[in-house]
C-alpha cells in the first residue's frame, strides 16, 4: 500500500513540474479515529457482540488523530502547498492497538478476559500479521524534511520524476494491470519507489492459482 501511495504522489509532482494552471499538494498521515478504516468501530462492534476482539499482533502499534484534527491540518497543509508539496503531519506518539483494544473493553464497562482474569467479560485473540504488513506505521519515506509556520505540519523533501520519465512506467504499468501480471507490476513497482522492499512473495491466491 505505501508503494501505491508514494506512486499515487510521483504522479502528481511530475504534474506539478508539468504545468502551473492546478496545484498538487500532497499531505501524509496516519488512521484517523473513527473513519470508516480505522479500527474504532470494529472493535465498538466486537464488544457489543461480546467479543472476541481481534488483535494482530500484541506489538503492533499505530499513529490517530482525530476528524476535527486531520481536517484542520489537512486544510492548513493545502493553503501552504506551491505544488508538488508532499507534507507530514505530526501524529504524536504511536498507539499500541492491544492497549486501545483493552482500554475500549474497559470504558465499556466490562473487564478484559485472560488467564490472569478467567472470569472477565470479553476475550482479545490475536489473528497474527497478514502477509505483507507491518507492526510499525511509517510516515516518511526518508528523513530529509523541514518545519513549516506550523509546528505541526513538516515539508518531506522527496525525489521526483519528470513526466517523461514517468509517462513510460505508467504505461507499463496499465499493461500489466490489464494482463494481471503481479510479478511485473511488483518489478516496476519496485523500479517507481526504490524504497519499497517487498517482504513477502505474492500472496493472491487467485493468482498463484493459475
Amino acid at each position: 500500500m505505501g508503494a501505491t501511495k508514494r506512486s499515487a504522489e510521483l504522479v502528481l509532482q511530475a504534474l506539478a513540474a508539468k504545468q502551473s494552471a492546478t496545484k498538487f499538494t500532497m499531505v501524509r498521515f496516519g488512521n484517523v479515529l473513527g473513519s470508516s478504516g480505522s479500527v474504532i468501530p470494529l472493535f465498538k462492534q466486537q464488544i457489543k457482540a461480546g467479543g472476541p476482539v481481534t488483535v494482530t499482533d500484541v506489538n503492533m502499534i499505530r499513529y490517530f488523530m482525530t476528524i476535527p484534527e486531520s481536517v484542520e491540518l489537512v486544510i492548513q497543509a493545502g493553503a501552504m502547498g506551491l505544488g508538488g508539496d508532499v507534507f507530514v503531519l505530526d501524529m504524536g506518539e504511536p498507539v499500541k492497538i492491544d492497549d486501545l483494544a483493552k482500554k475500549m473493553i474497559r470504558l465499556s464497562g466490562l473487564e478484559v478476559k485472560d488467564d490472569a482474569h478467567p472470569e472477565g467479560d470479553i476475550e482479545i485473540t490475536y489473528t497474527g500479521l497478514r502477509p505483507g504488513e507491518k507492526l510499525y506505521e511509517e510516515l516518511l519515506i526518508g528523513d530529509n524534511v523541514s518545519h513549516t509556520d506550523n509546528p505541526l505540519i513538516m515539508r518531506a523533501r522527496e525525489e521526483l520524476l519528470t513526466w517523461s520519465e514517468l509517462e513510460p512506467i505508467l504505461n507499463n504499468l496499465q499493461i500489466a494491470i490489464q494482463d494481471c501480471d503481479q510479478h511485473k507490476l511488483r518489478e516496476l513497482l519496485i523500479e517507481l519507489v526504490p524504497g519499497f522492499k517487498p517482504q513477502c512473495e505474492i500472496s493472491d491466491i487467485l493468482y498463484t492459482k493459475k
